[in-house]
């Protein structure tokens, strides 16, 4: 379905709007399509009404399967709770079923509480779900007792599931007017030492993935009431076409170096570098600044890090972060262990403002994108994406971090939260650096916080025999991300490249991102110089290739709160630390201080003493003018 990231959405608009329309054109892509139909038949006298119920029928293709739900309204929410996360369900009307609902052979229902249960069933529906609806806030109050009846329940069903829908769109004359995300470009303004900000509203919703069709989208944002909720920034341009090769993410960036077949993205590209003397020159600026102390041990990396991405000796402290999310799930062992949809769950509640990273990007002032990247096939028995795919992630990697730096971005931060995704980056990096899978894979916990053995030694097999298969085959960066990376790790090593061509510096934060870094190094390797790795969180696998990589960790606590969480949770840190670094004078002794230093300026009118030669103390000349000779009058030297 080519809605951008969205697993929910709601399709508003009036009478002959043409919102059936639009909506059906959102799953036109979908291989097969639940198509749940809740207004009751027409009656027999009724052939105006037949004929539109005929017209619906007659443009559902043979893929599409029809259930009829007009019989008893609360069967609508049992079938969107059950559907499996590869349905793809469409539901035309909800104006139908609020009819069905106030039918008294279906009393007494309780209007309130099945409406709640239907956006209960929206809200925690793992299908790829599109709603239809009237709406009917425009329209005047009706006259009549059952006509207020309805409006009333229409509306309070509509408000009800466009709260738990991460999309609605308004469509009115036939053109999609998007409302959540909300109608206007938002631009992210953070200060430069951002925090929570009390009683500030903040955005929600859902989160962009990839991109449909050559319009570029523009960053969005709904406003909710809630203070505590990160910027979600979502694509404001609803889905047109899908782009080349049946991918909606496929279409380039016209601002990138294009040829006749589009953005070119090769080994070997020329990249620029940080500037060599700013990181350098900062860090020896350390060693005069007056503190009490040693200094700031360590973090010094920090300083040297952001002076030379900044090209300056006195870097600022990054004021505006995006956080990239990437969700892309991997299919066979790699993902032993995990629980089915949880991955999903998780992009849900970070689309939603909810959860642990939601809740630290507020806390950080950063924005927050969800980016969904497509499932790689199980590497042990086949490659994980195709050359295509691979090309077409490649360019929108690059294009989100275009955009990021469009929207003045300072900071990336790169997490993902797939499914496998440890094990294809163990992968990565036994084709890339000679790991052994088994010392780079790291336990794996089950639901109940156990140690689930049994999955780590399938995962472990699922790599080995991935890294058998592709024995013989070439070892480019293309070829590693085809076989065995995966649609996160290629999209996440498009990212790296664009955020290098734009000179924003990129904090990685687990194993995909460090994955993303290897691969990256084969086509351009000034990439690894614009990253930072903020703490290992005590995985191997980024532990080896932060060690190939030339990436120290600045710090080593050992989080381990979900990849993008744990380098959130050590930004303020290193924020305090650049906004020292900036703001602290020279110590005294070396010409720094003022009137603040403790030493007593001298007054205007006091006129400075004269300096007068001190006496030596002890044998030696007493004096310092040069002995003079008696002159003789003759003109003759005396004696």
């Amino acid at each position: 379905m080519s809605v951008d990231g969205w697993n929910t959405v709601l399709v508003l608009g009036g009478i002959r709007s043409g919102k059936s329309e639009f909506a059906e054109s959102l799953v036109a892509d979908a291989p097969t399509v639940r198509y749940l139909a809740t207004a009751a038949d027409a009656a027999a006298d009724d052939a105006e009404w037949a004929a539109r119920l005929a017209a619906h029928r007659a443009r559902r293709p043979e893929t599409w399967t029809t259930e009829e739900t007009a019989g008893d309204p609360r069967r609508l929410a049992d079938v969107i709770a059950s559907a499996a996360p590869d349905d793809t369900l469409l539901i035309d009307d909800l104006g139908g079923w609020v009819t069905v609902l106030l039918n008294p052979a279906h009393q007494p229902a309780d209007d309130p509480a099945t409406i709640a249960e239907l956006a209960a069933a929206v809200r925690d529906c793992a299908a790829r779900l599109v709603l239809v609806s009237p709406e009917v806030g425009l329209s005047l109050v009706p006259t009549t007792p059952l006509g207020r009846a309805f409006t009333d329940a229409l509306g309070a069903a509509n408000r009800a599931v466009a709260d738990a829908c991460d999309a609605v769109v308004l469509v009115v004359a036939g053109q999609p007017a998007w409302l959540k995300p909300g109608g206007a470009p938002h631009a992210a303004a953070v200060p430069a030492q951002a925090g929570p900000a009390a009683g500030t509203a903040v955005a929600a919703a859902g989160a962009p993935a990839l991109g449909g069709g050559a319009t570029e989208p523009t960053d969005q944002t709904v406003v909710t009431p809630e203070a505590e909720l990160p910027e979600v920034l979502t694509p404001a341009a609803p889905p047109a076409t899908a782009a080349s090769n049946g991918a909606p993410w496929a279409a380039p960036t016209m601002a990138l170096p294009m040829v006749a077949t589009g953005l070119v993205i090769q080994p070997g590209m020329e990249l620029p570098m940080p500037d060599e003397y700013a990181g350098p020159q900062a860090v020896d600026r350390l060693a005069t600044l007056d503190v009490p102390g040693a200094g700031l041990g360590v973090l010094e990396r920090v300083v040297g890090f952001a002076a030379a991405t900044q090209g300056t000796p006195t870097p600022a402290a990054w004021g505006s972060v995006r956080v990239l999310l990437l969700h892309g799930d991997h299919d066979g062992g790699a993902a032993a262990g995990t629980v089915t949809g949880e991955s999903a769950r998780r992009a849900r509640q970070a689309r939603a403002g909810q959860g642990v990273l939601a809740r630290l990007a507020a806390e950080s002032g950063a924005t927050l994108q969800v980016v969904d990247a497509p499932t790689a096939g199980p590497m042990e028995d086949q490659a994980a994406l195709t050359a295509e795919q691979v090309e077409s992630a490649l360019r929108y990697g690059w294009r989100l971090a275009e955009e990021a730096a469009d929207a003045g971005v300072q900071l990336l931060v790169l997490g993902a939260c797939g499914a496998g995704t440890e094990a294809a980056a163990a992968a990565v990096l036994a084709a890339t650096a000679g790991a052994e899978p088994p010392a780079v894979l790291g336990r794996v916990l089950d639901d109940s916080g156990e140690f689930d053995d049994a999955a780590w030694m399938a995962r472990c097999a699922a790599v080995r025999d991935a890294l058998h298969r592709t024995r013989r085959s070439p070892r480019g960066a293309k070829d590693v991300l085809a076989e065995l990376g995966g649609g996160d790790i290629a999209v996440a090593t498009g990212i790296l490249l664009g955020a290098t061509a734009r000179r924003v510096p990129v904090m990685l934060d687990g194993p995909v991102g460090v994955a993303a870094g290897l691969v990256s190094r084969d086509l351009a390797g000034q990439a690894r110089h614009w990253c930072m790795l903020a703490d290992h969180g005590g995985q191997p696998a980024v532990r080896l290739a932060a060690d190939v990589l030339g990436l120290a960790p600045l710090l080593d606590l050992r989080l381990d709160l979900g990849e993008g969480a744990n380098a959130l949770a050590a930004l303020p840190l290193l924020r305090s630390v650049l906004s020292l670094a900036a703001a602290l004078p020279t110590r005294p002794s070396l010409g720094g201080g003022g009137p603040d230093d403790g030493e007593p300026e001298p007054a205007e009118d006091e006129e400075e003493p004269d300096f007068h030669e001190p006496e030596p103390a002890g044998p030696g000349p007493t004096t310092t003018e040069p002995e003079r000779q008696p002159v003789d009058p003759s003109g003759w030297r005396a004696g």
